[in-house]
């Protein structure tokens, strides 16, 4: 490997692409030397470059709206530019589901990538711009070896039981059993956590990944023991515009009594519903903070509600808590978010630094609280190139 390797690492999202450039040194070691994205595919889409915590590119790249593999292409026209002297190892991939099959990051070829597009019925608000953002960069680098990995790789470590749905066995041998999200984010932290606190990393600690979607782990010495998201990325806490778990029967009343065909409930549980659709006002944790408005509070109070709820479910599973992370955009960034889920676990002993919380630090607990409570950035575009590196080993 020579100073001028790199590795390409994608993330496409339901609205955005995110995008790393990783140089690989001697020894492996990773460095990022630019990244960015391309944001607001849907409206207006923007592309900004970073170096370091400089932009030094930011533009607009169309009137309306354009798809993942055209964001992909304008990516890779831009890379070329800035880093024309680079040469690609590899390009890892975020896949949010790899189904049954895939448990491992794994190298794409025609045959994956047809398993893959089965699984886009299980995730598609992601599944179908990671395919799309796969394709375009086999089609324009076929010499560079694509690595899919996988959002749901890390919670096949959850005992059988808590991977099974109270349904027909056969259904389960089919493929519907929970999966789980968000691992490429739960891995990063489990990586992350022994430089930072030893009890966290060896202990039994919960991850709270609250962004635009939302999910939560119990680890077990960084092992993924259970989580609240299940057989698709709907499952379990209320989201920006995801419902989080509803009544199956809410589901068959809805068919059957208001004439809701599939495509109406799909756009409901995963366009209309979350903090949005609670609120009327906005999908955006920000906003609704922001807001004086009872409709804002109500989506607030039900988020944190909910949260609190699940905390308790994991602890079950747990057996105790030792930690507790909050990481992703509202974990990292929402000091209140964070106050107020405090406040629901002052039943396990949790007690918070305020000073600590508002300034953002990594340890917000106080000296005397029984669990730890942590703030971690999570890396997943890091995570990422570091499968790829020891993929193409």
């Amino acid at each position: 490997m020579t100073a001028a390797d790199t590795i390409l690492v994608l993330n496409a999202g339901s609205s955005s692409l995110k995008f790393s450039v990783f140089t690989v040194g001697a020894d492996a070691e990773l460095q990022c030397s630019l990244h960015g994205q391309v944001a607001g595919l849907l409206s207006s889409p923007t592309i900004a470059v970073k170096r370091g915590g400089e932009t030094i590119l930011q533009r607009t790249l169309a009137d309306g709206d354009i798809s993942h593999a055209q964001a992909a292409d304008a990516v890779l026209d831009v890379l070329q530019h800035e880093m024309a002297d680079r040469r690609y190892l590899g390009i890892g991939h975020r896949v949010v589901h790899g189904g049954a099959r895939f448990s491992a990051p794994t190298r794409v070829d025609a045959r994956v990538l047809e398993e893959l597009a089965a699984c886009v019925p299980l995730a598609p608000l992601h599944q179908p711009h990671n395919l799309a953002a796969i394709r375009l960069l086999q089609e324009r680098l076929p010499d560079v070896p694509a690595i899919a990995c996988f959002d749901t790789a890390f919670h096949r470590s959850v005992p059988d039981i808590g991977q099974l749905y109270a349904l027909p066995l056969q259904l389960a041998e089919a493929g519907i059993r929970r999966y789980g999200f968000h691992g490429l984010s739960y891995e990063s932290i489990a990586q992350r956590l022994p430089a930072i606190d030893a009890r966290a990393a060896r202990g039994r600690t919960v991850v709270f990944h609250l962004g635009n979607g939302c999910s939560m782990c119990a680890m077990v010495g960084g092992r993924s023991v259970a989580t609240t998201m299940g057989f698709t990325a709907l499952e379990g806490l209320p989201m920006g515009t995801r419902s989080g778990s509803v009544d199956p029967g809410v589901l068959l009343y809805l068919m059957q009594q208001l004439h809701f065909d599939a495509a109406a409930i799909e756009r409901l549980l995963y366009h209309e519903s979350g903090l949005l659709g609670l609120s009327g006002i906005s999908s955006d944790m920000r906003d609704l903070l922001a807001s004086g408005a009872p409709a804002a509070r109500r989506a607030i109070d039900v988020f944190v509600y909910r949260a609190g709820r699940e905390l308790g479910s994991l602890v079950a599973a747990l057996g105790g808590i030792d930690a507790m992370v909050f990481t992703a955009g509202i974990g990292e960034n929402q000091a209140e978010i964070r106050r107020r889920i405090c406040a629901e676990a002052r039943w396990l002993g949790v007690a918070l630094d305020e000073e600590a919380n508002r300034a953002h630090r990594t340890h917000i607990g106080t000296d005397t609280s029984q669990v730890t409570v942590l703030v971690v950035p999570t890396h997943e575009e890091a995570m990422i190139a570091q499968h790829v590196v020891r993929a193409l080993r």
